[in-house]
């Protein structure tokens, strides 16, 4: 992330002039985000914190304050440079907000308040507001990409446990995401909310982000793994050698190799049935030398191409029955699909392997911009809404938004709670808490974190939750 971002130029245009638009009585603003709804019933929340540690702990200077006056003056909009100038000659440029959130990890259903935030000085009403366009961003995209994640997890689960075993369900999904969005900043976002829930990527951006943000050493692994390019420089008459090359190089320990750069199909015979200068297959010298081989095509209709596959594989290699009735490939040998994965695509593929008496132990998935890249706000209907008002900070006016034309824009009113019964969460007015616990906890005021959390306590937390 670039540090020198302004903070004060972080918003949308039509900010900049709503410090003139707010009533002179209204001294304290309090809002929340949540999710509205969308593609699915409960969210993963996640990210908050790389926001907060990113952006809001920055403190604002007269030159972030000379640089904002003179783009927005430009820009033929009014600035409030006056109460900018307070914010550095009071707080020392710490932005005075509070901001209160349920815990990192925590699953909750859709249409539940995750995030609060009020103004802690009755001067600065407006900031709430201000923040919105930023906060939301730094919400709605780490949240969205986890509950992808993690849903993905919940269907390979499923077909794991009915037709072989969920032992290898930390690396069933591997993020192959980074060229496929639109930023750095969104690799490293979307891949570390990737990592809450699986242990595999190609991203490593996603690494640095959860190293950072969540203080973890190392949160996934990889496995050195072919191209197209590295294949087909051999040439199309030495894509045997080029093979062969994979397994010199690598075959004592698990590695991958693309298979479909001319004939998806004739590739696995050239591992399964050619015999190199010493009598044996490839297939047997990856046995040999202790390593897996997981072959990757990556063309053409995934459902067929990815059990067509595993047929031929298993027809020119053989297989085992499992416990559970499922026929399983040597141990040496697997499969993975990378090509045209989406959370409905893996859903397709599992049920005909399952269809065709084939356990989900025999393939691992790759996704990209299905998994970082084609989600938007819409996909969980985030917003951001204020819902009360106060002259003295304590006394609270409930407001909200009731449009008839579309109910389901209808925002919550009041200062808000959020309980868990059993493993339900409900939200309800701060004042009906009463003694129950509040899954809102302070984590940021005035500039400084409250509370931080670690990555591998976000991962109990989901496991938990």
């Amino acid at each position: 992330m670039n540090n020198k971002i302004n903070l004060i130029l972080n918003t949308d245009s039509y900010k900049l002039s709503h410090y003139l638009q707010y009533s002179s009585d209204v001294k304290y603003l309090s809002a929340y985000i949540e999710s509205r709804g969308g593609r699915w019933n409960r969210v993963l929340f996640y990210g908050l914190q790389m926001f907060l540690k990113e952006y809001l702990t920055r403190k604002i200077t007269h030159e972030d304050i000379d640089e904002a006056k003179d783009i927005i003056k430009a820009h033929q909009m009014p600035f409030n440079e006056e109460d900018w100038r307070y914010i550095v000659d009071t707080y020392d440029g710490k932005l005075p907000l509070e901001i209160e959130a349920v815990k990192e990890g925590s699953i909750v259903q859709t249409e539940n308040v995750l995030v609060q935030i009020k103004n802690t000085d009755p001067r600065l009403a407006w900031l709430v507001g201000y923040i919105e366009t930023s906060l939301l961003r730094g919400v709605w995209y780490p949240v969205a990409v986890a509950t992808n994640s993690y849903f993905c997890k919940q269907t390979i689960l499923s077909f794991l446990r009915e037709t072989g075993s969920p032992e290898g369900i930390d690396f069933a999904l591997h993020d192959f995401g980074a060229r496929g969005v639109s930023s750095f900043e969104s690799a490293g976002i979307g891949s570390s909310a990737h990592l809450i829930n699986f242990k595999g990527t190609d991203t490593i951006t996603g690494i640095l982000f959860a190293k950072k943000y969540y203080g973890i050493d190392m949160p996934a692994t990889s496995i050195p793994a072919s191209e197209h390019s590295t294949m087909i420089s051999w040439g199309k008459n030495d894509e045997f050698k080029a093979f062969e090359n994979m397994v010199d190089k690598f075959g004592e320990q698990t590695f991958a190799c693309v298979i479909d750069s001319y004939d998806t199909l004739a590739a696995i015979d050239k591992w399964g049935i050619v015999r190199d200068s010493n009598n044996t297959t490839l297939f047997n010298r990856v046995a040999q030398l202790g390593g897996k081989v997981v072959l990757r095509p990556d063309s053409g209709n995934p459902v067929i191409m990815a059990c067509e596959c595993i047929e031929k594989m298993m027809e020119i290699a053989g297989y085992t029955i499992n416990e559970k009735g499922y026929r399983v490939l040597p141990e040496h040998i697997r499969l993975i699909y990378g090509d045209g994965i989406n959370p409905q695509s893996i859903n397709d593929i599992l049920s005909e392997l399952k269809f065709r008496q084939i356990s989900a132990d025999n393939i691992v998935f790759g996704m990209g911009g299905a998994l970082l890249q084609h989600i938007n706000r819409d996909t969980l209907h985030f917003a951001m809404k204020i819902n009360a008002t106060s002259q003295d900070g304590n006394n609270w006016i409930p407001v909200s938004k009731n449009p008839i034309t579309d109910p389901s824009k209808r925002s919550k009113h009041g200062r808000l709670a959020l309980i868990k019964i059993g493993s339900s969460y409900k939200t309800i007015p701060l004042s009906e808490l009463h003694t129950q616990q509040n899954k809102l906890v302070p984590i940021f005021r005035n500039g400084e974190i409250l509370k931080e959390i670690d990555f591998n306590q976000i991962r109990l937390n989901v496991l938990e939750s």
